[in-house]
């Protein structure tokens, strides 16, 4: 008997199709449905839905839901509005996605290593002046959050040859890195750190945790990359420690509000660099191959793979 599966997703009509025409092929003993499509006696017969960015409510509408495959790795929405959802949610784990992370991290870190902000403030100026270059293994680097987007990036920034320390809730090894945890290890690393790098999962705990009083931490003149989730940080804090030269620069990818509202101060502060989201975008190719593998090993075993602890948020 076939199955039926949903694809239930706020984004574009467009990105539904290229999800859908790249999963379904893989699904040969099973139906994936769009969520407006279903009808109401498919609607009991759903187990397991494939989400992006979804409506936690249209999930909530599917009695029979066992789990939720995120085709991302953010899933802090539904861990938020469905706190006692009797299904499973597993976000997105791609070694692909990792990768990619740790790349854009090594190339972002490298930026505001070799001082680019600062040139080319200069290059606005006409104004023809060379700097002193730090040494690769003198830049002191801090990553927070050492998960397997920190992990990697870390191995990468270590390879490159900078000195690399990570904080993580539980204290881990990773080779060539200083691992820290705990509040003590927390304010160490942000004490020590040239250009900190904020790759934590958003929760209860996380959010604003690097508000006015941390971010006063940070060695003055230092520089900030968020590649994480924008409520982590304090956009007024940040913006005040901005203005003062407490932080010299910071990279921005996320924001409090996506897409970021054309009122920020953050587009014309001087000394901060606005991305739009883009520094791991989920590669449909790999993510398409995860999802299927995993759906098909619950149609044959009946069993969910590792699933978001709603208590941690990730």
């Amino acid at each position: 008997m076939q199955k039926n599966i949903a694809f239930v997703g706020s984004i574009s009509n467009r990105e539904k199709a290229a999800w859908l025409a790249k999963i379904s092929p893989l699904l040969a003993e099973a139906q994936l449905i769009r969520y407006e499509e279903i009808t109401a006696e498919q609607r009991p017969t759903i187990e397991v839905a494939i989400v992006a960015n979804p409506d936690p409510q249209a999930l909530a509408d599917l009695p029979n839901l066992r789990w939720v495959q995120s085709v991302w790795a953010g899933v802090e929405r539904l861990v938020a509005e469905l706190p006692h959802a009797q299904f499973e949610i597993v976000r997105m784990i791609d070694p692909n996605l990792a990768s990619t992370m740790a790349e854009a991290v090594t190339a972002w870190t490298f930026y505001l290593h070799r001082d680019m902000p600062r040139y080319l403030c200069q290059q606005r100026r006409k104004a023809w002046i060379q700097h002193d270059l730090v040494a690769l293994s003198d830049r002191k680097v801090g990553i927070l959050g050492l998960g397997q987007l920190g992990r990697k990036s870390a191995e990468r920034l270590v390879l490159n040859g900078f000195n690399v320390s990570g904080w993580s809730r539980r204290l881990t090894e990773i080779e060539g890195v200083t691992c820290l945890s705990g509040e003590e290890g927390f304010n160490d690393l942000l004490a020590q750190s040239d250009i900190l790098i904020c790759l934590l999962p958003l929760t209860a705990e996380t959010r604003h945790l690097l508000d006015g009083k941390r971010l006063g931490l940070l060695p003055r003149g230092a520089s900030l990359i968020n590649f994480a989730r924008g409520q982590i940080i304090d956009e007024g804090a940040l913006l005040s420690h901005l203005a003062t030269g407490q932080i010299s620069h910071a990279v921005l990818d996320v924001f409090n509000t996506e897409p970021l509202p054309s009122e920020s101060a953050l587009w014309t502060a001087p000394n901060v660099t606005v991305l739009p989201h883009i520094s791991a975008p989920t590669n449909i190719q790999t993510a398409s191959k995860i999802v299927a593998r995993n759906v098909i090993k619950y149609f044959e075993s009946g069993e969910i793979p590792e699933a978001v602890i709603r208590s941690q948020g990730y």
